[in-house]
């Protein structure tokens, strides 16, 4: 089997510049570009004073690579930023092993964003949900009108639906709820390559006032929603056995440790908010190396996984004994864009784009690469978990902190990880 060009046996080795040299070479990264990786070279004062009110400083993050990764048949060094000192590792680690039985293979959905209009005081809901329907193609042809970039691009408001949502009759709300019923009109908008937030926000301002005569009623909210469940990503692969220990016995004795302790997230919420944190530890860490929203991600994920009723794990694991591999997959919503938001203001993350290639190219191979870094380091952490525990690698790459620095030499990864 060959080894992907996103191995690179002992980079973790290797000198801080020695690595940043080698990236140079691979990526034909500029000396501007290397600036940027610096601390003092990356996002200015002056740059941040126009990202955030009241700006006083910069706050700077650990930025790794997580290396063996391949996605769709192709090789990817993956950046990420966070200051946990085990998801680097715990991801890399993992990667080499889905690497032995092909890699990642993942999907997205177009991306579809849905803005909401609230809509109160309709003397009729079922003749409003009437009209609307009525109206549908001049309701979405005027939507249109507000996001003509968009509708140029190819994208742009593709569908105008509405729910009822009634009075809360009993739960921990429902004491506060009052008001009687309510509608509310999702305007679904395909934001082409970026994460739409601002759009979607302008087309459901500019839709309301319509919205609410038609109705009869009056507008309240109108804002996007983080449950982007139409537009999810999905990632599986296959582990061999023998990847996960000496032979296929042992190796399957790790893989059902998996599986087992996937079972308790999937059956127990306690467990499923500590087990989907971890699959967020690594979403979270390339959302902000790449300007994506790590916020939206995480209330888009964690109401997804509660959608039954219940909260539950995100991802599922077994074992697939006639090819003897351990098989895990995810399926999670994932609003990501390639361009907007951060990336033009800060240095460091045209860096980090040029570093993912074509992932940078297409939000839904972003979000497949996303959703595959979420399943590694979920896996990583099951593996860490059934078998030796959490802190014996975690605590090892904690303790050097206060050690010596990474520019004199790393200590080898660990798959601990934060579970």
């Amino acid at each position: 089997m060959s080894v992907p060009a996103s191995r690179l046996p002992g980079f973790y080795q290797l000198p801080l510049l020695e690595r940043r040299r080698l990236l140079a070479e691979r990526f034909g990264l500029s000396a501007t570009d290397l600036d940027a990786l610096e601390g003092a070279g990356g996002l200015h004062s002056a740059a941040a004073d126009t990202m955030v009110e009241n700006a006083v400083g910069v706050l700077g993050l650990p930025l790794g690579l997580a290396l063996n990764f391949v996605v769709d048949g192709l090789p990817v060094l993956v950046p990420m930023a966070v200051e946990e000192p085990s998801v680097v590792a715990a991801c890399s680690h993992l990667a080499r092993l889905a690497a032995d039985g092909g890699g990642f293979t993942t999907s997205a959905d177009p991306p579809f964003l849905v803005g909401q209009v609230q809509i109160l005081d309709v003397p009729d809901t079922a003749r409003a949900m009437a009209a609307l329907r009525e109206r549908h193609a001049v309701l979405v042809s005027g939507a249109n009108a507000f996001c003509p970039g968009l509708v140029e691009r190819g994208g742009g408001v593709v569908d105008v639906r509405a729910r009822v949502l009634p009075q809360l009759a009993v739960g921990p709300h429902a004491d506060l709820d009052g008001g009687g019923d309510m509608l509310v009109v999702h305007v679904v908008v395909h934001t082409c390559d970026a994460m739409g937030a601002n759009a979607v926000n302008t087309v459901v301002e500019g839709v309301a006032p319509v919205l609410a005569e038609l109705c009869g009623g009056r507008s309240r909210l109108r804002i996007l929603t983080n449950l982007a469940d139409e537009r999810k990503a999905r990632a599986r692969m296959r582990v061999p056995w023998t990847s996960l220990g000496d032979d296929a016995e042992s190796g399957r004795a790790v893989a059902q440790g998996i599986v087992e302790a996937y079972r308790f997230a999937a059956r127990d919420p306690y467990r499923a908010c500590t087990h989907n944190k971890g699959i967020m530890n690594g979403i979270d860490a390339v959302a902000v190396a790449t300007g994506n929203d790590w916020r939206a991600l995480e209330a888009g994920a964690h109401a997804y996984a509660a959608r039954a009723g219940r909260y539950t794990s995100l991802s599922r694991f077994w074992n697939d004994d006639g090819a003897q591999t351990l098989v895990g997959e995810i399926e999670l919503p994932m609003a990501v864009g390639v361009v907007g938001g951060s990336t033009r203001a800060h240095p460091t993350i045209q860096v980090t784009r040029k570093l993912l290639g074509p992932f940078a190219e297409s939000v839904e191979r972003l979000a497949g690469l996303f959703a595959a870094v979420g399943l590694a380091q979920n896996a990583a952490a099951l593996k860490a978990l059934a078998t030796e525990g959490i802190q014996r690698g975690h605590m090892r790459l904690h303790a050097r902190k206060a050690g010596e620095p990474s520019s004199h030499g790393a200590a080898a990864p660990s798959a601990g990880v934060r579970a």
